[in-house]
């Protein structure tokens, strides 16, 4: 009977995974796109801060889909992001010589009253340079990352 239990339990779980919703649906001004922060399924070093010409402006990315952004000549602002994916939750990049393009969607989550943009979804380009070991977003604020060790 314990046995029975136990198996039980141990489907419930890898179901319950295996149903788990990966990714999210956005309504952007462009239309319908999916995003997803599972880190499962992120395979690039993303999170951290990245800085612009090593000072604020900043952009800071954090696990599970928060973080913050910064304007020029603005505060720091707390925003919903994640990575751009289909409908199954791979990711959608572009590859070059030797980098690696992705589109990051981020929104604020404290918008201002009286600023109807401040409630759509923007995006902006990620890249990652593996000559430079540098990941870029929105072209001017950078990061180090560390590639992984290859197997």
């Amino acid at each position: 009977m314990k046995s029975r239990k136990l198996l039980l339990v141990a489907l419930l779980l890898i179901t319950g995974k295996s149903f788990s919703q990966i990714w999210t649906k956005i309504q952007a001004k462009d239309g319908i796109h999916y995003i997803t922060c599972n880190a499962e399924f992120i395979e690039i070093p993303i999170w951290g801060k990245y800085m612009f010409k090593g000072k604020e402006p900043v952009v800071e990315l954090n696990e599970y889909g928060t973080g913050f952004y910064q304007l020029h000549e603005q505060p720091k602002r707390p925003v919903t992001w994640g990575l751009e994916c289909d409908e199954k939750g791979a990711l959608l990049y572009k590859k070059g010589f030797d980098n690696t393009k992705y589109v990051l969607w981020y929104q604020y989550t404290d918008p201002a009253a009286d600023d109807e943009d401040d409630l759509q979804w923007k995006s902006v380009e990620c890249t990652i340079h593996f000559n430079t070991s540098l990941m870029f977003l929105q072209g001017e604020r950078s990061k180090e990352y560390k590639p992984k060790a290859s197997k």
